[in-house]
C-alpha cells in the first residue's frame, strides 16, 4: 500500500515538472521497460534507444496519464508504440537520412541532483576514467554538460535531438556513472 501511496505521489510531483520526480519514475521503470525491449528487439542498443524515447515521451505527456491505468502499463504501450514506429520507419526506407530535427524548447535546467553532487566532487582524473566507462552517447551528454557546460536546450541542438531524450540520457548516464564512482570508493 505503502509503495502505491509512494508512486501516486511521485507521479502527482512528476506531473508538476519535479525533476527530481522523473529521476525517481525512471530508477523504477527503467530495467522494465529495458527488458521489455530486450526481449522484442534482440538488440541493446536498440533496447536503449527505444527507452530513452519512452522516458522521453512520457515525461513530455505525463499531464496526459491517466491515474486508473498501472503506471507500468502505461510505459510499455509507449514503449511498443516507438518500437512499431521504428520497425516503420526502417522498413519505409533504409537509405533516408535522419528526420529534421525537432523543435527545441528552452527548459530550466533542474537543481543538481545527488548524483551531481558526487560527480563535482570526485578527483578530475578518477572522473575521466569513470566517464570512459560510459557507452560513448552517455560520455557525450556528461562531456556537453558538465565540461562544456552547456543548458539541456544547447546539447539538444547541438546532437540534433529532442530535449527530453537528453533530459533522460542524463538522468541514466548520472546514474550509471554515480554507481561506477561508488563501485570504486
Amino acid at each position: 500500500m505503502n509503495n502505491v501511496d509512494n508512486l501516486e505521489e511521485t507521479i502527482r510531483k512528476a506531473k508538476e515538472g519535479n525533476q527530481i520526480a522523473f529521476s525517481r519514475l525512471l530508477d523504477m521503470f527503467w530495467n522494465d521497460v529495458y527488458g521489455f525491449q530486450l526481449k522484442r528487439t534482440e538488440n541493446e542498443n536498440d533496447s536503449e534507444d527505444i527507452t530513452i524515447q519512452t522516458f522521453s515521451k512520457a515525461f513530455d505527456k505525463i499531464h496526459t496519464y491517466n491515474d486508473s491505468y498501472v503506471f507500468k502499463t502505461w510505459l510499455i504501450a509507449i514503449s511498443k508504440n516507438i518500437h512499431i514506429d521504428l520497425v516503420r520507419k526502417r522498413k519505409k526506407s533504409l537509405l533516408d537520412s535522419r528526420s529534421s530535427a525537432d523543435e527545441i524548447t528552452s527548459a530550466l535546467d533542474a537543481t543538481p541532483s545527488m548524483e551531481d553532487q558526487l560527480i563535482q566532487e570526485q578527483n578530475l582524473a578518477d572522473l575521466l576514467r569513470d566517464i570512459k566507462k560510459l557507452k560513448p552517447h552517455y560520455q557525450t551528454v556528461i562531456n556537453l554538460r558538465y565540461f562544456n557546460e552547456l543548458s539541456y536546450a544547447d546539447i539538444a541542438a547541438n546532437l540534433n535531438e529532442p530535449i527530453n531524450s537528453i533530459k533522460v540520457k542524463l538522468l541514466r548516464a548520472k546514474k550509471l556513472l554515480s554507481e561506477i564512482i561508488k563501485a570504486r570508493k
